[in-house]
């Protein structure tokens, strides 16, 4: 992996983001929700790349709060440190925004990911009931104080 590098996506990009997508996330977003946030001036859309992209984060601002839209890594990638490369660049990204804390959701039973938004200081703050489709689910909102900026 020592060909990995951080970078900004682009539209070509679009391809094998919905590759990693459909094998991560449910329901996946389509092609315009993804050309959407590479274009939007409040959103920060990154992938690691090891020859092409094997993750990806999407971090929108909104006033003095970030959300984490997305994360995802292409599974022959996971558990070699991809998520958490991806996770400091998001939460950096939103606090250089100007940002005091970052919120997400993530689904009751993705204890990974869970895991992972945890060892990054993410705690949980709420649930909302039947949040996900595909199947039904709660959502878990948790939320990063980053101080006051």
């Amino acid at each position: 992996m020592a060909d990995r590098s951080i970078r900004v996506a682009g539209e070509a990009d679009i391809g094998r983001i919905l590759e990693i997508e459909r094998e991560s996330i449910a329901p996946p977003w389509t092609h315009g929700m993804l050309l959407n946030e590479i274009y939007s001036d409040d959103s920060f859309f990154l992938l690691v790349d090891d020859k092409e992209a094997i993750g990806f984060a999407i971090v929108r601002l909104a006033a003095d709060e970030g959300e984490l839209l997305q994360i995802a890594v292409d599974s022959a990638a996971r558990r070699r440190g991809v998520a958490d490369v991806l996770m400091q660049e998001a939460i950096t990204w939103a606090g250089g925004g100007g940002a005091s804390s970052v919120f997400l959701e993530v689904r009751g039973s993705n204890t990974p990911a869970i895991a992972l938004y945890k060892k990054h200081g993410f705690r949980q703050v709420a649930v909302r009931r039947d949040y996900y489709d595909g199947p039904v689910e709660d959502a878990i909102v948790m939320k990063l104080c980053l101080g006051v900026r």
